[in-house]
Protein backbone atom coordinates (compact mmCIF):
# COMPACT_ATOMS: atom_id res chain seq x y z
CA UNK A 1 0.00 0.00 0.00
CA UNK A 2 1.16 3.09 -1.30
CA UNK A 3 1.24 6.33 1.68
CA UNK A 4 3.25 8.99 -0.03
CA UNK A 5 4.18 9.60 -3.77
CA UNK A 6 4.69 11.96 -5.98
CA UNK A 7 1.93 14.31 -6.39
CA UNK A 8 -0.19 13.04 -9.93
CA UNK A 9 -0.42 16.71 -10.53
CA UNK A 10 3.25 16.76 -11.28
CA UNK A 11 4.88 14.85 -14.19
CA UNK A 12 6.67 11.72 -13.34
CA UNK A 13 10.40 13.31 -13.99
CA UNK A 14 11.08 16.93 -14.76
CA UNK A 15 12.72 16.67 -18.22
CA UNK A 16 14.40 20.15 -19.09
CA UNK A 17 15.02 21.17 -22.68
CA UNK A 18 18.59 20.96 -22.42
CA UNK A 19 19.50 17.39 -23.20
CA UNK A 20 16.07 16.59 -21.20
CA UNK A 21 18.50 17.26 -18.04
CA UNK A 22 15.89 15.62 -14.80
CA UNK A 23 16.90 18.40 -12.78
CA UNK A 24 15.03 20.96 -11.14
CA UNK A 25 15.26 24.76 -12.09
CA UNK A 26 14.77 26.07 -8.24
CA UNK A 27 18.05 26.91 -5.75
CA UNK A 28 18.67 24.62 -3.11
CA UNK A 29 16.56 25.99 -0.57
CA UNK A 30 13.78 27.43 -2.54
CA UNK A 31 10.61 27.81 -1.05
CA UNK A 32 9.07 27.20 -4.80
CA UNK A 33 9.74 23.79 -4.44
CA UNK A 34 7.68 23.73 -1.50
CA UNK A 35 4.28 25.55 -2.75
CA UNK A 36 4.35 24.01 -6.16
CA UNK A 37 4.38 20.89 -3.95
CA UNK A 38 1.24 22.41 -1.39
CA UNK A 39 -0.80 22.76 -5.38
CA UNK A 40 0.06 19.68 -6.84
CA UNK A 41 -1.19 17.60 -3.38
CA UNK A 42 -4.64 20.06 -3.21
CA UNK A 43 -4.84 19.63 -7.17
CA UNK A 44 -5.06 15.79 -6.35
CA UNK A 45 -7.25 15.69 -3.16
CA UNK A 46 -10.13 17.69 -5.40
CA UNK A 47 -9.83 15.62 -8.40
CA UNK A 48 -9.27 18.92 -10.64
CA UNK A 49 -5.99 17.77 -12.90
CA UNK A 50 -7.77 17.97 -15.98
CA UNK A 51 -9.44 21.04 -15.23
CA UNK A 52 -6.72 22.74 -14.12
CA UNK A 53 -5.03 25.39 -15.52
CA UNK A 54 -1.93 27.03 -14.81
CA UNK A 55 -0.59 30.19 -15.64
CA UNK A 56 3.24 31.26 -15.07
CA UNK A 57 4.34 34.51 -14.99
CA UNK A 58 7.72 35.91 -15.87
CA UNK A 59 10.14 35.03 -12.83
CA UNK A 60 11.76 32.42 -11.52
CA UNK A 61 8.51 29.89 -11.91
CA UNK A 62 8.58 30.07 -15.36
CA UNK A 63 9.19 27.19 -15.91
CA UNK A 64 6.01 25.98 -14.26
CA UNK A 65 5.33 23.83 -16.97
CA UNK A 66 8.45 21.38 -16.47
CA UNK A 67 6.22 20.67 -12.92
CA UNK A 68 2.58 20.63 -13.21
CA UNK A 69 1.08 18.41 -15.60
CA UNK A 70 -2.08 20.07 -15.98
CA UNK A 71 -2.88 23.11 -18.91
CA UNK A 72 0.25 25.47 -18.55
CA UNK A 73 -0.06 29.46 -20.10
CA UNK A 74 2.69 31.39 -20.26
CA UNK A 75 1.72 35.01 -19.59
CA UNK A 76 3.70 38.12 -19.96
CA UNK A 77 4.90 39.87 -17.20
CA UNK A 78 2.33 40.55 -14.55
CA UNK A 79 -0.49 39.78 -17.06
CA UNK A 80 -1.49 36.38 -15.17
CA UNK A 81 -5.02 37.92 -14.26
CA UNK A 82 -5.53 39.06 -17.04
CA UNK A 83 -4.93 35.95 -19.20
CA UNK A 84 -7.21 34.54 -16.25
CA UNK A 85 -9.77 37.07 -17.11
CA UNK A 86 -10.38 35.70 -20.59
CA UNK A 87 -10.31 32.18 -19.57
CA UNK A 88 -12.40 32.49 -16.94
CA UNK A 89 -14.78 34.48 -19.60
CA UNK A 90 -14.20 31.22 -22.25
CA UNK A 91 -13.77 28.13 -20.61
CA UNK A 92 -16.39 27.89 -18.26
CA UNK A 93 -15.28 24.81 -15.64
CA UNK A 94 -11.53 25.32 -15.76
CA UNK A 95 -9.78 26.16 -12.50
CA UNK A 96 -7.28 29.02 -13.28
CA UNK A 97 -4.61 29.42 -11.02
CA UNK A 98 -2.28 32.21 -10.92
CA UNK A 99 1.33 31.96 -9.76
CA UNK A 100 2.77 34.76 -9.41
CA UNK A 101 6.18 36.55 -7.62
CA UNK A 102 6.56 39.90 -5.75
CA UNK A 103 8.01 41.42 -8.83
CA UNK A 104 5.63 40.42 -10.66
CA UNK A 105 2.76 40.57 -9.32
CA UNK A 106 3.42 43.97 -6.79
CA UNK A 107 5.13 45.29 -9.55
CA UNK A 108 4.55 45.28 -12.93
CA UNK A 109 1.52 43.46 -12.65
CA UNK A 110 -0.21 45.48 -9.98
CA UNK A 111 -2.80 47.20 -12.56
CA UNK A 112 -4.42 43.21 -13.28
CA UNK A 113 -4.15 41.78 -9.93
CA UNK A 114 -6.52 45.18 -8.48
CA UNK A 115 -8.68 44.98 -11.28
CA UNK A 116 -8.94 41.30 -11.61
CA UNK A 117 -9.26 41.21 -7.51
CA UNK A 118 -11.74 44.33 -7.35
CA UNK A 119 -14.41 42.19 -9.92
CA UNK A 120 -14.38 39.52 -7.77
CA UNK A 121 -13.10 37.29 -10.67
CA UNK A 122 -13.89 33.45 -9.80
CA UNK A 123 -10.17 32.33 -9.72
CA UNK A 124 -7.47 30.98 -7.39
CA UNK A 125 -4.17 33.58 -6.75
CA UNK A 126 -0.88 32.51 -5.44
CA UNK A 127 1.81 35.04 -4.42
CA UNK A 128 4.93 34.33 -3.48
CA UNK A 129 6.72 36.94 -1.34
CA UNK A 130 10.31 36.66 -0.71
CA UNK A 131 11.05 40.20 -0.52
CA UNK A 132 13.57 40.37 -3.32
CA UNK A 133 13.21 40.21 -7.37
CA UNK A 134 14.60 36.19 -7.43
CA UNK A 135 14.98 35.51 -11.34
CA UNK A 136 17.18 38.76 -12.79
CA UNK A 137 19.78 38.66 -9.59
CA UNK A 138 18.24 40.17 -6.50
CA UNK A 139 16.88 43.77 -7.06
CA UNK A 140 14.91 45.39 -4.64
CA UNK A 141 11.13 44.10 -4.82
CA UNK A 142 7.87 46.36 -3.72
CA UNK A 143 8.10 43.82 -0.70
CA UNK A 144 12.17 44.57 0.21
CA UNK A 145 12.08 45.37 4.00
CA UNK A 146 13.42 48.68 5.22
CA UNK A 147 17.10 48.36 5.62
CA UNK A 148 17.35 45.15 3.47
CA UNK A 149 20.08 45.42 1.20
CA UNK A 150 19.80 43.94 -2.34
CA UNK A 151 21.56 44.14 -5.70
CA UNK A 152 20.03 47.88 -6.44
CA UNK A 153 19.55 49.03 -2.39
CA UNK A 154 23.09 48.10 -1.26
CA UNK A 155 23.32 50.31 1.56
CA UNK A 156 19.84 48.96 2.45
CA UNK A 157 16.25 49.92 1.26
CA UNK A 158 15.13 53.70 2.08
CA UNK A 159 11.89 54.83 3.13
CA UNK A 160 12.53 58.12 1.87
CA UNK A 161 14.12 57.19 -1.60
CA UNK A 162 12.44 53.85 -2.30
CA UNK A 163 8.87 54.07 -0.15
CA UNK A 164 7.67 51.45 2.40
CA UNK A 165 7.43 47.75 1.41
CA UNK A 166 3.90 47.11 -0.14
CA UNK A 167 1.58 44.64 2.11
CA UNK A 168 -0.34 43.27 -0.80
CA UNK A 169 -2.71 41.17 1.34
CA UNK A 170 -3.75 44.46 2.83
CA UNK A 171 -4.13 46.07 -0.31
CA UNK A 172 -6.37 43.78 -2.00
CA UNK A 173 -8.34 43.34 1.82
CA UNK A 174 -9.16 47.15 1.02
CA UNK A 175 -11.13 45.84 -2.13
CA UNK A 176 -15.00 44.70 -1.45
CA UNK A 177 -15.05 41.92 -3.77
CA UNK A 178 -12.26 39.24 -2.91
CA UNK A 179 -14.19 36.51 -0.91
CA UNK A 180 -11.18 35.11 0.81
CA UNK A 181 -7.31 36.39 1.72
CA UNK A 182 -4.54 34.63 3.41
CA UNK A 183 -0.91 34.72 4.57
CA UNK A 184 1.10 32.35 5.33
CA UNK A 185 4.13 31.26 5.84
CA UNK A 186 6.84 28.66 5.13
CA UNK A 187 9.07 29.13 8.36
CA UNK A 188 8.51 25.77 9.46
CA UNK A 189 6.85 22.86 9.38
CA UNK A 190 3.63 23.62 11.24
CA UNK A 191 3.23 27.00 8.91
CA UNK A 192 3.99 24.75 6.10
CA UNK A 193 0.56 22.80 7.11
CA UNK A 194 -1.39 25.61 7.62
CA UNK A 195 -0.47 26.99 4.52
CA UNK A 196 -2.00 23.86 2.97
CA UNK A 197 -5.16 24.27 4.27
CA UNK A 198 -4.92 28.26 2.77
CA UNK A 199 -3.73 26.76 -0.52
CA UNK A 200 -6.94 23.91 -0.13
CA UNK A 201 -9.05 26.52 0.36
CA UNK A 202 -8.56 28.82 -2.09
CA UNK A 203 -9.58 26.15 -4.80
CA UNK A 204 -11.95 24.73 -3.25
CA UNK A 205 -13.72 28.71 -3.16
CA UNK A 206 -12.88 28.40 -6.76
CA UNK A 207 -14.83 25.19 -7.51
CA UNK A 208 -17.98 26.38 -5.84
CA UNK A 209 -17.72 29.55 -7.48
CA UNK A 210 -17.41 31.63 -4.75
CA UNK A 211 -15.26 34.00 -6.03
CA UNK A 212 -11.33 35.92 -5.85
CA UNK A 213 -8.88 34.10 -3.60
CA UNK A 214 -5.71 35.21 -2.59
CA UNK A 215 -2.76 33.59 -0.67
CA UNK A 216 0.49 35.08 0.06
CA UNK A 217 2.75 33.35 0.94
CA UNK A 218 6.10 33.82 3.11
CA UNK A 219 8.85 32.06 0.85
CA UNK A 220 12.40 31.79 1.69
CA UNK A 221 14.90 33.13 -1.13
CA UNK A 222 18.20 31.91 0.38
CA UNK A 223 20.98 32.41 -2.68
CA UNK A 224 19.69 35.95 -2.81
CA UNK A 225 19.23 36.56 1.10
CA UNK A 226 23.44 35.09 1.15
CA UNK A 227 22.31 32.91 3.82
CA UNK A 228 21.90 29.06 4.43
CA UNK A 229 18.57 27.59 3.69
CA UNK A 230 18.45 27.12 7.37
CA UNK A 231 19.20 30.54 8.15
CA UNK A 232 16.40 31.90 5.42
CA UNK A 233 13.51 30.15 7.38
CA UNK A 234 14.84 31.91 10.35
CA UNK A 235 14.94 35.18 8.77
CA UNK A 236 11.09 34.82 7.37
CA UNK A 237 10.36 34.39 10.99
CA UNK A 238 12.13 37.19 12.62
CA UNK A 239 12.23 39.35 10.07
CA UNK A 240 8.97 39.02 7.46
CA UNK A 241 6.32 37.69 9.38
CA UNK A 242 6.49 40.98 11.76
CA UNK A 243 6.07 43.15 8.71
CA UNK A 244 4.22 41.11 7.04
CA UNK A 245 1.67 39.22 9.39
CA UNK A 246 0.40 35.97 9.03
CA UNK A 247 -3.15 35.59 9.44
CA UNK A 248 -6.88 35.55 7.85
CA UNK A 249 -7.45 39.27 6.54
CA UNK A 250 -11.14 37.82 5.57
CA UNK A 251 -12.38 34.37 4.68
CA UNK A 252 -16.40 35.20 2.95
CA UNK A 253 -16.08 31.48 1.93
CA UNK A 254 -19.22 29.58 4.06
CA UNK A 255 -21.51 32.87 3.28
CA UNK A 256 -20.84 33.54 -0.46
CA UNK A 257 -22.95 32.54 -2.71
CA UNK A 258 -21.93 30.90 -6.01
CA UNK A 259 -21.62 33.70 -8.71
CA UNK A 260 -23.58 33.05 -11.78
CA UNK A 261 -21.61 31.77 -14.62
CA UNK A 262 -20.71 34.92 -17.28
CA UNK A 263 -21.62 32.79 -20.17
CA UNK A 264 -24.96 32.78 -18.73
CA UNK A 265 -25.41 36.80 -17.45
CA UNK A 266 -23.72 37.69 -21.11
CA UNK A 267 -24.78 34.90 -23.58
CA UNK A 268 -22.37 35.13 -26.47
CA UNK A 269 -24.20 36.28 -29.74
CA UNK A 270 -23.60 36.03 -33.56
CA UNK A 271 -21.02 38.33 -35.18
CA UNK A 272 -23.99 40.12 -36.59
CA UNK A 273 -25.37 40.83 -33.42
CA UNK A 274 -22.28 42.18 -31.51
CA UNK A 275 -22.10 44.21 -34.33
CA UNK A 276 -25.09 45.75 -34.24
CA UNK A 277 -24.96 45.70 -30.24
CA UNK A 278 -21.54 47.86 -30.76
CA UNK A 279 -23.04 50.62 -33.22
CA UNK A 280 -26.06 51.51 -31.22
CA UNK A 281 -28.51 48.37 -31.52
CA UNK A 282 -28.89 49.51 -35.50
CA UNK A 283 -30.17 46.66 -37.81
CA UNK A 284 -28.33 45.83 -40.67
CA UNK A 285 -27.73 42.47 -42.70
CA UNK A 286 -24.91 41.37 -44.44
CA UNK A 287 -24.32 39.09 -47.60
CA UNK A 288 -23.93 35.67 -46.83
CA UNK A 289 -20.99 33.88 -47.26
CA UNK A 290 -20.27 30.76 -48.40
CA UNK A 291 -18.13 29.30 -45.27
CA UNK A 292 -17.01 25.68 -46.77
CA UNK A 293 -14.65 28.04 -49.45
CA UNK A 294 -11.95 28.96 -47.63
CA UNK A 295 -9.65 32.03 -48.13
CA UNK A 296 -6.36 32.78 -48.79
CA UNK A 297 -5.27 34.46 -45.57
CA UNK A 298 -4.93 37.66 -45.68
CA UNK A 299 -2.00 39.55 -43.71
CA UNK A 300 -2.32 43.94 -44.43
CA UNK A 301 -0.32 46.24 -43.28
CA UNK A 302 -2.42 49.80 -43.77
CA UNK A 303 0.20 52.86 -43.32
CA UNK A 304 0.38 56.04 -42.91
CA UNK A 305 0.55 59.59 -40.78
CA UNK A 306 -1.78 60.81 -37.99
CA UNK A 307 -4.91 61.99 -39.06
CA UNK A 308 -5.76 59.77 -42.29
CA UNK A 309 -7.40 57.51 -40.74
CA UNK A 310 -5.15 54.47 -40.84
CA UNK A 311 -6.44 52.91 -37.55
CA UNK A 312 -9.89 53.61 -38.41
CA UNK A 313 -9.49 51.90 -41.72
CA UNK A 314 -8.09 48.69 -40.03
CA UNK A 315 -10.62 48.89 -37.38
CA UNK A 316 -13.13 48.70 -40.40
CA UNK A 317 -11.36 46.54 -42.53
CA UNK A 318 -11.34 43.73 -39.52
CA UNK A 319 -14.95 44.15 -38.79
CA UNK A 320 -15.99 44.01 -42.44
CA UNK A 321 -14.44 40.09 -42.26
CA UNK A 322 -16.18 39.20 -39.13
CA UNK A 323 -19.43 40.44 -40.46
CA UNK A 324 -19.09 37.90 -43.36
CA UNK A 325 -18.21 34.84 -41.08
CA UNK A 326 -14.25 35.01 -41.22
CA UNK A 327 -11.73 35.58 -38.19
CA UNK A 328 -9.95 38.66 -38.12
CA UNK A 329 -7.49 40.47 -35.70
CA UNK A 330 -6.91 44.11 -35.85
CA UNK A 331 -3.77 45.81 -34.26
CA UNK A 332 -2.92 49.78 -34.23
CA UNK A 333 0.45 51.02 -33.81
CA UNK A 334 0.94 54.65 -33.49
CA UNK A 335 3.52 57.18 -32.70
CA UNK A 336 3.28 60.17 -29.92
CA UNK A 337 1.88 62.52 -31.83
CA UNK A 338 -1.11 61.27 -33.13
CA UNK A 339 -1.95 63.79 -35.69
CA UNK A 340 1.19 64.06 -38.15
CA UNK A 341 3.09 61.24 -36.79
CA UNK A 342 3.63 57.85 -38.01
CA UNK A 343 0.55 55.39 -37.74
CA UNK A 344 0.12 51.65 -39.13
CA UNK A 345 -2.49 48.81 -38.55
CA UNK A 346 -2.14 45.50 -38.67
CA UNK A 347 -5.16 43.56 -40.07
CA UNK A 348 -5.34 39.35 -40.50
CA UNK A 349 -8.30 37.48 -42.36
CA UNK A 350 -8.76 34.42 -42.96
CA UNK A 351 -11.18 31.46 -42.46
CA UNK A 352 -9.36 29.56 -39.64
CA UNK A 353 -8.35 30.67 -35.99
CA UNK A 354 -5.41 32.97 -36.15
CA UNK A 355 -2.70 32.99 -33.55
CA UNK A 356 -1.40 36.16 -33.52
CA UNK A 357 -2.18 39.29 -34.67
CA UNK A 358 1.47 40.52 -35.56
CA UNK A 359 1.75 41.60 -39.44
CA UNK A 360 5.56 41.75 -40.02
CA UNK A 361 5.51 40.29 -43.51
CA UNK A 362 2.19 41.37 -45.34
CA UNK A 363 0.86 40.01 -48.60
CA UNK A 364 -1.00 43.34 -48.69
CA UNK A 365 0.56 46.71 -48.08
CA UNK A 366 -1.75 49.92 -48.58
CA UNK A 367 0.31 53.01 -48.31
CA UNK A 368 -1.04 56.43 -47.62
CA UNK A 369 2.16 58.42 -47.72
CA UNK A 370 5.77 57.95 -48.84
CA UNK A 371 7.58 57.18 -45.74
CA UNK A 372 5.33 54.18 -45.26
CA UNK A 373 6.12 52.41 -48.82
CA UNK A 374 9.79 53.31 -48.07
CA UNK A 375 9.71 51.15 -44.42
CA UNK A 376 7.05 48.21 -45.69
CA UNK A 377 8.16 47.99 -49.36
CA UNK A 378 10.60 45.21 -48.82
CA UNK A 379 8.73 43.71 -45.68
CA UNK A 380 5.74 42.55 -48.52
CA UNK A 381 5.95 38.92 -49.55
CA UNK A 382 6.67 38.09 -52.64
CA UNK A 383 3.74 38.04 -55.20
CA UNK A 384 1.69 40.34 -52.74
CA UNK A 385 -0.33 43.38 -53.43
CA UNK A 386 0.94 47.35 -52.79
CA UNK A 387 -1.75 49.96 -53.09
CA UNK A 388 0.22 53.04 -53.29
CA UNK A 389 -1.59 56.47 -53.23
CA UNK A 390 -0.35 58.36 -56.08
CA UNK A 391 -1.50 61.81 -55.09
CA UNK A 392 0.80 61.74 -52.36
CA UNK A 393 3.62 59.02 -52.79
CA UNK A 394 5.43 60.58 -56.25
CA UNK A 395 7.47 57.53 -56.62
CA UNK A 396 6.87 53.69 -58.23
CA UNK A 397 7.31 50.49 -56.49
CA UNK A 398 10.81 49.33 -56.81
CA UNK A 399 10.08 45.70 -56.87
CA UNK A 400 9.12 43.24 -59.96
CA UNK A 401 8.08 40.49 -57.70
CA UNK A 402 4.33 42.16 -56.36
CA UNK A 403 1.71 43.72 -57.61
CA UNK A 404 1.58 47.79 -57.32
CA UNK A 405 -2.41 49.33 -57.38
CA UNK A 406 -1.69 53.31 -58.28
CA UNK A 407 -4.99 55.57 -57.42
CA UNK A 408 -5.10 59.07 -56.78
CA UNK A 409 -6.97 58.58 -53.04
CA UNK A 410 -6.54 62.13 -51.66
CA UNK A 411 -7.26 63.71 -54.83
CA UNK A 412 -10.67 61.90 -55.48
CA UNK A 413 -11.58 62.22 -51.62
CA UNK A 414 -10.64 66.05 -52.21
CA UNK A 415 -13.29 66.71 -54.91
CA UNK A 416 -16.40 65.45 -52.29
CA UNK A 417 -14.51 67.96 -49.85
CA UNK A 418 -13.45 65.13 -47.99
CA UNK A 419 -9.56 64.68 -47.74
CA UNK A 420 -10.05 62.49 -44.72
CA UNK A 421 -11.80 59.91 -47.02
CA UNK A 422 -8.86 58.96 -48.83
CA UNK A 423 -8.66 55.37 -46.31
CA UNK A 424 -11.90 54.77 -47.92
CA UNK A 425 -10.73 55.29 -51.39
CA UNK A 426 -7.71 52.56 -50.78
CA UNK A 427 -10.03 50.04 -48.92
CA UNK A 428 -12.48 49.93 -51.47
CA UNK A 429 -9.54 49.26 -53.87
CA UNK A 430 -8.00 46.82 -51.52
CA UNK A 431 -11.67 44.87 -51.18
CA UNK A 432 -12.15 45.22 -55.49
CA UNK A 433 -8.38 43.81 -55.99
CA UNK A 434 -8.77 41.38 -53.10
CA UNK A 435 -11.91 40.16 -53.63
CA UNK A 436 -11.81 38.57 -49.55
CA UNK A 437 -15.41 40.61 -48.57
CA UNK A 438 -17.98 41.79 -50.52
CA UNK A 439 -18.17 45.86 -50.97
CA UNK A 440 -21.92 45.81 -50.34
CA UNK A 441 -20.44 44.54 -46.55
CA UNK A 442 -18.32 47.36 -46.66
CA UNK A 443 -21.22 49.93 -47.40
CA UNK A 444 -23.30 48.20 -45.15
CA UNK A 445 -20.81 48.94 -42.15
CA UNK A 446 -20.39 52.67 -42.74
CA UNK A 447 -23.63 53.66 -41.47
CA UNK A 448 -23.07 51.64 -38.22
CA UNK A 449 -19.22 53.25 -37.88
CA UNK A 450 -19.76 56.78 -38.65
CA UNK A 451 -21.87 59.02 -36.20
CA UNK A 452 -22.35 61.58 -38.97
CA UNK A 453 -25.06 61.28 -40.97
CA UNK A 454 -23.28 64.05 -43.64
CA UNK A 455 -20.40 62.01 -43.05
CA UNK A 456 -21.60 58.50 -44.40
CA UNK A 457 -23.36 60.11 -46.92
CA UNK A 458 -19.81 61.20 -48.24
CA UNK A 459 -18.33 58.22 -47.61
CA UNK A 460 -20.96 56.43 -49.64
CA UNK A 461 -20.17 58.65 -52.44
CA UNK A 462 -16.47 58.34 -52.07
CA UNK A 463 -16.85 54.41 -52.31
CA UNK A 464 -18.70 54.50 -55.37
CA UNK A 465 -16.26 56.82 -57.21
CA UNK A 466 -13.76 54.85 -56.32
CA UNK A 467 -15.22 51.95 -57.30
CA UNK A 468 -16.13 53.42 -60.86
CA UNK A 469 -12.60 54.25 -61.04
CA UNK A 470 -11.06 50.69 -60.07
CA UNK A 471 -13.30 49.29 -63.12
CA UNK A 472 -12.73 52.05 -65.38
CA UNK A 473 -8.89 52.53 -65.12
CA UNK A 474 -7.22 50.14 -62.49
CA UNK A 475 -8.85 46.72 -62.88
CA UNK A 476 -5.53 45.84 -64.66
CA UNK A 477 -3.67 47.05 -62.36
CA UNK A 478 0.27 48.96 -63.72
CA UNK A 479 3.56 47.00 -62.61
Amino acid sequence: MIKLQKPRAFYPEFERKEGLRKTTTYCPGCGHGIVHKLIARAIDELGIQDRTIMLSPVGCSVFLYYYFDTGNVQCSHGRSPAVATGIRRSIKDAIIVCYQGDGDLAGIGTTEIIHAANRGENITVFFINNATYGMTGGQMAPTTLLGQKTATTPEGRSALQDGEPIGMAEVINALKAPVYIERVSLASPQKIFAAQKAVKKALVNQIERKGFSFVELLSPCPVNWRMEPVKALEWIADNLEPVFPVKTFRDNSAEAKPLQDYAAVHPWRNDTELLAIIHEEKETSFPARNTAQPVTDQFVKISGFGGQGVLSAGSMLAKCAVAEGLTATWLPSYGAEMRGGTANASVIISSRAIGSPVVDTPNVLIALNGPSLDVFENTVQPGGTIIVNESIIKRKVKRGDVTAIYLPASDLAKKEGFIAGANTVMLTAYILASKIISLDTFRSLIPLSVKKKQLVDLNLKIVENAERLFKENIARPRR
